[in-house]
């Protein structure tokens, strides 16, 4: 074990009385043993033996049933519990059952912690897993440390697009004496209209970004805050609930796990929560959504339930990694990874496949999610700084099969045409032909945020442009992600004519 992997697991002593390792005796003066461990010795060899028992896809699985026997344990009357042994449970994977005997905590010891402790765990192996398998950090949890409120904003030094200059229709980073100048792929009209937009309707905290799918090419990432006019780089961080943004992933695992748009379920509930009776069929279920129609509008029950029926924790896991999340994604400032805790089984897994999980996403990821279906289930990384004429562009990476990012493209389409974007994507006047998309949203209860999120793209058949929009609002609102995102779409069209049909001259028919 490194000393960097082992002073992140040193705050979580208290483990070792659930292990059972040695430690000093009551007395603090007195000194251990020679022939017995030290603290942070015993500590140190848990970890190791419980890593290498579990494995790193068990650990956090064992660990969290290891801390239900505690809750258990202090939640009893029995006076006597605190002294009693359990057996340790059986790690999913680890092919054979732990034969170590669990101690119970001391009445004062502190409740352990699960999340931070397991991705210690996982992290002992992770170089032999996939990248993106095991979060690279503890996943903060939603209901108890929402992420956003230790937002930080970006220093100028590393902020781009606030130092370049207007230099005809570019704009330009200038380079000091040994660095050449920057120019980026921002288009400056489209950045300054969807700034003024924000502006114009004083959103607490609101963020855009345009890309061109097939390049990368960033052509807005624009910000603004009322509530903190000098915060910088909000399209960048990742400290905003994914919500059912996150069923962008689960539907591509269902499709690659043979579920078409077309499978039908029938629920009842769900809204705003979920509950472990709602994933059993019952005489209940009242309304029957395809998996398409369910996308549309986000219903919750028919994806936890398709997740409970069809996925593995594995497999989620798989396709979040291929889609970039618990990974960094190269660009030219710095960007936050979106983190992703996805449950061993059961109702957590369900719960986290219908977007209600302890996940995060910055918008300019966002954008790349909804480029993935644009282009194929191709990734293509986002390019801030135009590259030399003579740089090749890096090769897109399949992530989706065809077929999957097809289904996907289907799936989004009836989230503007018969669900949560119909209204405002129906407006008169701001009509977006053939777009699709993705709206999410969540709250924070104490204090109350609103996360609102729109993702997509258009056209459909042949996109041009690929967006995504979050506004983070307060209990009175003017706007929502969606309404962002839909103007992100129709003046990005408006400023990116479309391509050109070569056709030969009608004379030349016939002629060779």
């Amino acid at each position: 074990m490194t000393i960097r992997r082992f002073l992140a697991v040193l705050p979580l002593f208290p483990l070792t009385l659930l292990l059972g390792a040695s430690a000093p005796g009551t007395d603090a003066n007195t000194a251990p043993s020679p022939a017995a461990p030290t603290d942070a010795q015993a500590l140190a060899q848990a970890v190791t033996a419980l890593g290498t028992d579990a494995g790193p896809t068990g650990a956090r699985a064992l660990v969290e049933k290891v801390e239900a026997e505690q809750r258990a344990q202090l939640a009893s009357s029995d006076a006597g519990a605190a002294a009693s042994v359990v057996q340790a449970p059986a790690a999913p994977d680890s092919g054979t059952a732990p034969d170590a005997v669990v101690a119970a905590p001391a009445e004062d010891a502190r409740p352990v912690d699960a999340r931070a402790l397991a991705e210690a765990l996982a992290s002992k192996d992770a170089a032999a897993l996939e990248p993106g398998m095991v979060p690279p950090m503890p996943v903060p949890s939603r209901e108890k440390a929402p992420p956003f409120g230790k937002l930080q904003g970006l220093p100028r030094a590393q902020d781009l697009v606030a130092r370049a200059k207007l230099e005809g229709n570019k704009l330009v980073v200038k380079g000091g004496k040994s660095a050449p100048d920057q120019v980026l792929t921002i288009d400056p009209g489209l950045q300054a209209s969807l700034t003024k937009i924000m502006e114009n309707y004083q959103v607490p905290y609101g963020a855009a970004v345009v890309l061109e799918p097939s390049t990368g090419r960033v052509l807005a990432m624009a910000e603004h805050s009322e509530a903190k006019p000098e915060l910088r780089g909000l399209p960048i961080r990742a400290v905003y609930p994914a919500a059912s943004i996150f069923k962008i992933v689960t539907g591509s695992a269902l499709m690659e796990a043979g579920v078409s748009p077309e499978t039908e379920a029938c629920f009842h509930g769900g809204k705003r929560r979920l509950n472990e009776r709602q994933l059993e069929d019952t005489e209940r279920d009242g309304a029957c959504y395809s998996l398409a129609l369910a996308m549309g509008k986000s219903a919750n029950v028919i994806f936890a339930k398709m997740t409970s029926k069809h996925l593995s924790a594995d497999a989620l896991k798989r396709m979040a990694a291929r889609l970039r999340f618990n990974r960094e994604i190269p660009f030219a400032q710095p960007l936050d990874v979106s983190l992703a805790y996805i449950p061993e089984d059961g109702f957590a897994l369900a719960n986290t496949g219908a977007g209600f999980g302890d996940v995060y996403l910055s918008p300019l990821h966002g954008a790349l999610l909804a480029a993935v279906a644009a282009n194929e289930g191709r990734w293509v990384d986002p390019v801030l700084v135009e590259p030399e004429p003579f740089m090749p562009l890096p090769e897109p990476e399949p992530v989706l099969t065809p077929t999957a990012a097809h289904g996907l493209t289907r799936m989004l389409e009836e989230t503007v045409t018969h669900g949560t974007a119909r209204g405002v994507f129906r407006e008169r006047g701001f009509q977006v032909k053939d777009a699709v998309g993705k709206t999410g949203t969540l709250a924070d209860r104490e204090p109350f945020r609103d996360y609102s999120w729109f993702v997509g793209f258009a056209p459909k058949d042949h996109p041009r442009v690929a967006v995504a929009a979050l506004i983070v609002n307060d209990p009175k609102w003017r706007i929502r992600g969606s309404y962002l995102g839909r103007e992100a779409l129709r003046l990005a069209l408006e400023r990116i004519p479309a391509p050109v049909e070569v056709t030969a001259p009608a004379g030349a028919a016939g002629k060779h």
